[in-house]
């Protein structure tokens, strides 16, 4: 595990895999998940040459919690921008699923990083309220915390019924933490769920900072979306198709949101394909 400083002094922290002087492939999260989500994905790029790197955000997995509880997209691209800064990470590739989706996104598109590509996993400006409204009650569950990991494994097979029950509960413990009570709570700060309810208005702004992000990318850009999603549909996919005319697609048809985690293997194809042709490792 690596530790670096984010935007006012938060610990960013993340591992890596693959020779540091091969491409640098940066993987972003979705909200709620941990760098562990890329386990599979970053020991495939390793192998074939990149030198990936999967970040924690900020209040997520073992990065620091922030003490003023901001967790807001412009302070995330913020704690982006120092973390390339250290790995001297100049002109990486950048894949970002869901929050993390939008945070390269909107790091590319703005200017705030000098990628070489961009691969989003199940993320587009136009996404489904249902679909986020699900995640964020399966977020909200439980406030007080589970007795057990069999607890924590049955509010993961009733969220994604789709994906088998693993065979033992080791894995789970990367994604909770043992609170002081002796419970076990989601690897993430509370906080992040407690911002205030987007308006009507701010997810409109949202959405057309989004996609004015997109209309000004140049880089190569692959979009993955997971075929049982219902966060992104293939409207929205179509739709971000539309803004981005050098942009390939992919759509992984018996995975859900959690794309990488459902099918690391087609996932990680994908993606390997993709930069191969694109940003070719020695």
């Amino acid at each position: 595990m690596h530790l670096w400083e984010g935007h006012g002094g938060v610990r960013i922290a993340g591992d890596s895999w693959g020779d540091p002087d091969g491409p640098l492939v940066v993987l972003q999260h979705g909200g709620g998940q941990t760098r562990h989500a890329w386990r599979g994905a970053g020991q495939a790029l390793g192998e074939a040459g990149y030198h990936a790197v999967a970040l924690d955000a900020r209040g997520h997995g073992d990065s620091d919690w922030a003490a003023d509880g901001d967790y807001e997209r412009d302070t995330m691209i913020r704690d982006l921008v120092a973390v390339l800064d250290q790995i001297d990470g100049a002109e990486p590739v950048l894949v970002g699923a869901s929050l993390g989706g939008n945070t390269s996104l909107a790091a590319l598109g703005e200017g705030h990083v000098d990628g070489r590509a961009l691969v989003l996993v199940d993320i587009a400006p136009r996404i489904r309220a249902a679909g986020t409204k699900k995640i964020g009650e399966f977020m909200g569950q439980k406030p007080n915390g589970f007795e057990t990991l069999d607890e924590v494994a049955d509010a993961i097979a009733n969220y994604q019924p789709h994906r088998p029950r693993p065979r033992t509960l080791d894995g789970l413990a990367k994604n909770v933490r043992l609170g002081a009570n002796g419970r076990y709570q989601w690897h993430w700060d509370p906080r992040y769920r407690q911002r205030p309810t987007m308006t009507r208005d701010q997810i409109r702004a949202r959405t057309r900072r989004l996609e004015a992000c997109a209309r000004s990318l140049g880089v190569p850009t692959l979009l993955v979306r997971g075929g049982l999603s219902d966060v992104l549909d293939e409207a929205g996919a179509q739709a971000f198709l539309a803004l981005v005319p050098q942009a390939e697609y992919v759509n992984v048809t018996d995975a859900a949101h959690m794309v990488a985690g459902d099918r690391n293997d087609l996932f990680g194809a994908a993606v390997i394909e993709f930069l191969t042709r694109e940003v070719p490792a020695a």
